[in-house]
């Protein structure tokens, strides 16, 4: 008997981690993951926030609510607490913390997501608009994402 839950747990904590190298294969690593490197900020929701984005725009972008567009680089949903009477949410879809952290596997990304943009403002015939991305202090999610705010 013991030797049946024994092989249970063994093979359940090895789909766990089968699972879990699926699910971040892609994702950069985050603060909360190195509770012993981390200092103050651990457990920040934003990290939090940001892996769980990381995996939804990687692996289920389909799971995601209020998606407007969705291309192969980019995805946009409406914010949920909009600043201005059109207000949009674009995620490059390769997991990067902030404009700071760039490099050149991001640049193919970012610019979907301007091109994004670019069709939001058509579609919608937006003229009053802004569009800024914030940095880690500003951020709620740690991904990279860019606001398009138009009245």
């Amino acid at each position: 008997m013991r030797f049946r839950v024994f092989t249970a747990a063994v093979l359940l904590f090895a789909a766990g981690v089968a699972c879990g190298g699926h699910l971040f294969a892609e994702s950069i690593p985050r603060t909360f993951l190195a509770a012993g490197s981390c200092g103050a900020h651990c457990y920040d929701a934003n990290e939090l926030a940001g892996l769980v984005a990381s995996i939804g725009l990687l692996r289920t972008p389909a799971l995601i609510p209020g998606v407007v567009l969705e291309s192969d680089t980019c995805l946009s949903i409406h914010y949920p607490r909009p600043e201005g009477r059109v207000h949009y949410v674009l995620f490059p879809k390769h997991d990067v913390r902030d404009i700071a952290h760039l490099t050149p596997d991001d640049m193919p990304y970012v610019a979907g997501c301007f091109a994004m943009v670019r069709e939001l403002v058509e579609r919608d015939r937006l003229r009053d608009y802004v569009v800024h991305t914030n940095g880690p202090d500003r951020q709620e999610i740690a991904y990279l994402h860019f606001h398009l705010v138009a009245d």
